[in-house]
């Protein structure tokens, strides 16, 4: 298998990191399943862009918080290419609120896309992805940090992590390697959505790199673990973080 003929699916890819990994996969000969939720223009411009570029692309709208969504998104994307050889669970959402205040709504709703969903995807993939393939997790660095506020969103995290640890060891015998990429404070709308510019200022100062990470920093940490460099490398966390943990 080279890197030329290798497949991606990378959900929530069509804005932030998910297209910044996208992009980069693309880069590297890969053809990249653009999965995404609502945001259809944004998907389709990102498809458009790696076509223009060279690259295979095909936007595949899927909302992997849905049950059934993992099977028909792996369905499709076989459609489309032929098999898939990597997968990266990037799809999430994070609401704040002090545990004593979370209401039904958010525990349901983030448990539901950040592990629940990942989870089906990662059952998929341990049955259609053949011997050298790659599954990436997203996970955070806010499991580690237990700041005021995240406790549901960093437990949602904390389970993918366990779930990385996990699968590695059931998958090395097929030689399919199992990890996650664990992000700090990024520059997304993701991120700064609903924080004011005092804030998002304090975080930037707790890094020792004075700034906040950018979408590149880490899809080029997801471009190598997808990449055959990486083989003998499974059931790790990288802390993309810039040192703040």
């Amino acid at each position: 298998m080279t890197q030329q003929t290798r497949t991606a699916i990378v959900t929530g890819a069509s804005r932030g990191i998910g297209a910044e990994i996208a992009r980069a996969l693309a880069a590297d000969g890969i053809a990249v399943v653009v999965n995404y939720a609502n945001s259809a223009g944004a998907a389709e411009d990102l498809v458009t862009e790696i076509v223009e570029q060279g690259g295979r692309a095909v936007a595949i709208c899927a909302d992997i918080s849905d049950p059934a969504a993992p099977a028909s998104l792996f369905e499709q994307a076989e459609a489309a290419f032929g098999s898939v050889d990597i997968l990266i669970n990037n799809a999430g959402m994070m609401q704040l609120a002090p545990i004593s205040e979370a209401a039904d709504q958010q525990i349901d709703t983030q448990f539901a896309l950040n592990l629940a969903g990942p989870i089906r995807m990662m059952r998929e993939a341990a049955t259609r992805i053949g011997s050298g393939g790659r599954i990436i997790n997203l996970s955070s660095s806010v499991v580690g940090l237990y700041q005021p506020g995240y406790g549901i969103y960093a437990a949602t995290k904390a389970g993918i992590e366990a779930l990385t640890h996990v699968l590695a060891k059931e998958l090395g015998p097929k030689e399919i390697t199992v990890n996650a990429v664990a992000p700090g404070p990024v520059g997304t709308d993701f991120f700064l959505a609903g924080k004011s510019d005092a804030l998002v200022d304090q975080i930037r100062k707790m890094n020792p790199f004075g700034r906040l990470g950018t979408p590149g920093d880490i899809a080029r940490v997801v471009r190598f673990l997808a990449s055959e460099e990486a083989a003998w490398i499974s059931g790790q966390v990288v802390r993309a973080n810039g040192g703040v943990i």
